[in-house]
């Protein structure tokens, strides 16, 4: 994803962050939250107060059909 940003948007409130069903139990997810820009920003769920990363939604979108796609299949276990 060629237009990740680390930078200091304004960071999404916590009630608007959300992960997985599918996480593990003890919290080993990534969480997703929309920024105010519009931009979708993604976090570890281990350190919510650790950084932050801003992706496009044209991004977003070419990941997740090619996540729905099978295409990351081989970065499970």
């Amino acid at each position: 994803m060629s237009g990740m940003h680390h930078d200091q948007r304004e960071r999404p409130r916590e009630s608007e962050w959300r992960k997985s069903t599918f996480s593990n139990p003890s919290g080993n997810c990534v969480e997703v939250a929309e920024a105010a820009d519009g931009s979708v920003a993604v976090r570890n769920s281990r350190d919510p107060q650790g950084s932050v990363l801003f992706y496009t939604r044209p991004e977003i979108d070419a990941f997740i059909r090619g996540a729905k796609a099978g295409e990351f299949d081989y970065l499970t276990r």
